[in-house]
């Protein structure tokens, strides 16, 4: 009997090992990396192994996944990643969501938007969707108004009242914070502002509503979909003990999109 008993226990040590996968997940540096670590945790009782691969900025880790160099990628937005296919070909697809990140304007110079002295100047993001978005949350303080018919994809051009004459500086995302000793405000990631140690609820001179098209996505290629492994990795994220762990850590900065 202990034979037997011994055997089956071997057996099924060996089937738990032979359904063990490795994986590799992109992110970028900071709440992303961050929540990713917890999720490897919860993922690796359920017999998937997740390497974390941090990324400085929102460009490569498309194309390393596209290219195969990752199986998954979770730093992006819904809106980013269509613009990202669209304009680059990426066969892509979002298979979960995962936090919604509050865009904020921050400033060194003034304590509310309603100081900006005439002809001040914003740095906002250089890509489409996060420039789009900067202006859109201008847009919800007053301070401006864009042309509806741009949607999420709204430019400086698109800016149809500009009564303070702001001047736009576009500027790489990940750049925002240091911007801010050279100008009047700047419209910051969420990621990138507690980077440089800002709080959006506590710094922010202005923040984006909890409600937002804008919630964050785990990608994987179109032709792995509907795998197992993907399945676990979402299932491992949307874990109660992950959203237990944002609202704790992030105390509302950072809100759990599902």
């Amino acid at each position: 009997m202990r034979k037997l008993f011994i055997a089956a226990a071997a057996t099924a040590l060996l089937a738990t090992q032979a359904l063990a996968q490795d994986i590799k997940v992109g992110v970028t540096a900071g709440e992303h990396a961050k929540i990713m670590e917890k999720v490897a945790e919860v993922a690796k009782t359920k017999g998937l192994n997740i390497d974390i691969v941090e990324f400085s900025d929102y460009v490569v880790p498309n194309q390393a996944l596209n290219d195969g160099d990752l199986d998954a990628n979770s730093f992006q937005h819904q809106p980013y990643l269509d613009n990202q296919i669209a304009d680059r070909g990426f066969d892509l697809v979002s298979v979960g969501t995962t936090i919604t990140t509050p865009m904020g304007v921050y400033s060194k110079k003034i304590k509310s938007l309603d100081e900006l002295k005439d002809g001040a100047t914003i740095a906002v993001p250089n890509d489409p969707t996060n420039g789009g978005r900067a202006l859109l949350v201008l847009q919800s303080k007053g301070l401006i108004k864009v042309n509806p018919d741009a949607g999420l994809k709204v430019g400086p051009a698109d800016v149809t009242e500009n009564p303070k004459n702001i001047n736009f500086v576009e500027l790489d995302a990940a750049q925002l914070p240091r911007s801010l000793d050279d100008v009047d405000a700047a419209v910051i990631n969420t990621n990138y502002a507690m980077e440089a140690g800002l709080n959006p609820r506590a710094d922010a001179i202005a923040i984006e509503s909890d409600k937002s098209p804008y919630a964050n996505v785990i990608v994987v290629r179109s032709q792995d979909k509907d795998k197992d492994w993907v399945k676990t990795l979402v299932a491992s994220y949307h874990d109660a003990a992950i959203r237990n762990f944002i609202n704790e850590e992030y105390k509302g900065a950072i809100i759990a999109s599902w």
